[in-house]
Formats: structure tokens, sequence, C-alpha cells
């Protein structure tokens, strides 16, 4: 139940209208609950304060958020197109789910809302004299939360959609999917081995990318019918009609194909949460636009690498140095593949690896990055790491022309040699 909130919250962290909507709604609230001080008697305790005053504050303020939230809109707006256009397309709901430009906004909003309905309310007499002291103090505190977002935020937006933050982003969100795997291995669910027979498929009615599977589902219905559950698509997997979702064991027919489909959320886009390569595939997509001709910014991709590289060892390594036992099973009724770290490495390292054979700094920084990773990890990430070593070799050798460039390209090559 946890994990599924955590997945609808990040959804609408994607949605720009819920914090401004929060934010209106907290202003109106306020608003009105400075009437509640004229019920309670404070009036003796609270000294005199002539709504001519507060009537110019709020004037002022309604009159500043409108421009500055139409502003703050504007330069989001150019962040997104940045991100987009120089990073990737994907990178997208990672810098629009941005939390202090969220905030920014909603307080701007939220400030513009509630100086509009304090000044109607007070222009139409509807406080008294200690609702006018706590609309007072009410309308100074916007003002300071107001100053203090505008401050943080003009930071923020000066970074926001640049390259450099929006890879730490993607690293980050990557990295945290890399982290939920682990502490988790193949969803709670058992390990596949040879000795599994499938069973019956079930298919897929729907196109596009697996999301989310709902392992509690899958777990409660395969308890209650007495079978097993085989799943095909992991998070990340693209499915058409008629591609099978899973596999039910023991049970001939499937009478609860509905309830078990709707385990598998699918939409049109993959997403971080709970999908490790897609976060390393995005890194890829922004490190060979860099290397395209039209921008020739290897510097991008060498910082895409050594980001690559951070995730891959930290992928190859236990969650807890100190204790690298396996977690328990907690769905016992349903066998779930393994996260392939064969195509984590294709994911990370193939696309760069094409465009970038013929400059000597990538191909220099690509190799030192998969030598490293030859030299931890486990049997198979140290394998795959030499392979891709003699993949860029031989691709290098090829686009490259100079001698030289080649002599010390294949001198940081020798680790994959021989094998």
């Amino acid at each position: 139940m946890r994990e599924r909130i955590r997945f609808y919250l990040n959804r609408l962290g994607e949605r720009l209208w819920l914090k401004p909507l929060i934010s209106c709604v907290l202003s109106i609230s306020g608003a009105f609950i400075a009437k509640l001080a004229d019920h309670y008697g404070m009036a003796a305790f609270t000294p005199e304060i002539t709504p001519e005053s507060v009537v110019s504050l709020l004037t002022v303020m309604s009159n500043s958020m409108l421009v500055i939230a139409t502003f703050s809109v504007a330069s989001m707006l150019s962040a997104y197109t940045s991100a987009s256009n120089t990073a990737t397309p994907r990178s997208f709901a990672l810098v629009i789910a941005d939390d202090v430009s969220q905030n920014a906004l909603s307080v701007f909003v939220g400030a513009f809302i509630y100086s509009i309905v304090a000044l109607v309310s007070i222009k139409n007499g509807y406080y008294d004299k200690a609702g006018h002291f706590t609309l007072f103090v009410l309308t100074l505190l916007v003002f300071a939360i107001v100053i203090i977002t505008f401050v943080h935020w003009v930071d923020r937006v000066a970074r926001l959609g640049r390259l450099g933050p929006t890879i730490i982003k993607v690293e980050r969100a990557t990295r945290e999917a890399i982290k939920r795997r682990k502490q988790l291995p193949r969803l709670g669910g058992q390990r596949i081995d040879g000795t599994v027979d499938k069973g019956e498929a079930l298919c897929s009615d729907r196109i596009g990318y697996v999301q989310r599977i709902d392992m509690d589902i899958l777990q409660k219905h395969a308890e209650d019918g007495d079978y097993s559950l085989i799943v095909a698509a992991l998070p990340g997997t693209f499915v058409a009609r008629d591609c099978p979702l899973l596999y039910v064991k023991d049970r001939d027919p499937i009478s609860d194909q509905d309830v078990l489909k709707s385990a598998f959320i699918i939409g049109p886009d993959r997403t971080f949460d709970e999908d490790p390569g897609f976060g390393i595939k995005v890194l890829s997509e922004i490190a060979c636009r860099a290397l395209s001709e039209s921008v020739n910014d290897p510097g991008t991709a060498i910082d895409v690498i050594s980001a690559q590289l951070r995730l891959l060892c930290f992928y190859s390594r236990p969650v807890d140095e100190t204790d690298e036992k396996e977690p328990p099973v907690r769905f016992n009724r349903v066998y779930v593949p393994e996260l392939s770290s064969r195509c984590l490495f294709e994911s990370a390292f193939r696309a760069i690896s094409r465009d970038g054979a013929g400059k000597v700094e990538v191909v220099s920084k690509l190799l030192a990055a998969l030598c490293s990773l030859s030299c931890g990890g486990d049997g198979e990430v140290q394998r795959l790491a030499k392979q891709h070593g003699r993949d860029l070799l031989v691709r290098a050798e090829k686009m490259m022309l100079h001698e030289r460039d080649l002599e010390s390209v294949r001198e940081a090559a020798a680790f994959c040699q021989g094998d």
C-alpha cells in the first residue's frame, strides 16, 4: 500500500495545478480565519489598526503578486523548454516536479488570491477591531513568506532546466529506483529458476509501458485461488496486445483475468519510480545529444559517463555493506525475473560508444569507467564491462584516424584483452 501511494503521489507531483490549488484554498481560509478574532473577545487585547493601512498593504500585494506569478510561469516554461531541447524530453517529468518552483508558484498565486479576498472583505466591513489586527498580522506574515520564497526561487530558477542540474536530477531519481529494487529484489517475489513451468499466459489488452506492478493484488488472488504466478513484463517493458504480462500455474481456466491484469499499470510513457533502466537510458540520451555534430559537447558526455559509473557501482554492491543477506521474500506466490545487468549496461554504454567512438577523450573516459566496473561487482558485471570495453575498442579502431589516439585507446583497453 505504501508503494502504491508513493507511486500516485509522484504522478500528482508532476501536475502543476495541484499545489497552487491547495495554496488557493488555504489563502481563502486564512482571509476568513481573521474574522474569528472578532468572536472570541480579543478586541480588548489588540491594538487599533486602521482599515486603510491594511487596505494599502493588500493593494500592493494584489498589484504585484499577479505580475510575479505570471513571471514565474514564464520562467518555468522557459526552463522546461530548455530541459527538453538541451537534455532530452524524457527528463521533463523530473524538471516539472521541482518542489521549489512549484512551491514558489503556489505561494505567489495564493498570496494574490488572499489579497483579493481580504480586500473585498475589508471594504465591505466584514471585520471589526480584532479582525483588522489579525488581518494585518496575517498580511505581514504573507509578505514575509513571499519575500523568502522569491529569493529562494530566484536562486533555483537560474539553474532549473540547465544541463548540469538536469543530469543531477536524473541521476538522483535513478539511484532511488535502484535502491528500491535492491531493497526489494524481484519486487519482493520468488526467484525464477530453470525448473519453474510457466503455465498459461495472461496477455495484455492494452498498448504501452508497464509503469508499476501491484504485487499485493497478485499475491492475494494467487493465495485465494491456490495457484502461482510468473511475471513476464517488468516495469519498463513495452507491451502490445497479446504480449504476455504473466503466466498462471496450476490453474486452468483463469477465472479472474481482469483482476490480475489490473495489477499492471500500463501508460504511454516510462517512469523513473520502479524502472532503473529508464533513468540510465535517459542519461545516455543526454550524452548522445551532446555528442551530435550540431552540439559537439564531449564534456557533457564525460559528465554523463561519470554519473553512469556511479550508478552501476551502486547497483553492483549491496545496499548495506555490513549486511549482504538478501531480504526475505514477501510474495511467495509470485515469481519475478531478476533485473537484467546486461540491459542496464546496454542502456548505459552502447549508444555512447557508438556516437563517441571517434572522440579520444570520450573513449578514454568510457574505457576508464568500464575498467573500474571490471574490477568490482559480481562476475556478471565484470564480464559485461570487459565485453563492452572490447566492443568500444573495435568501434574506436574503425573511427579514429590518428595513430597516437589509437595507441592511447589500446593502452586504456588493456584490461579487457585476453578473456
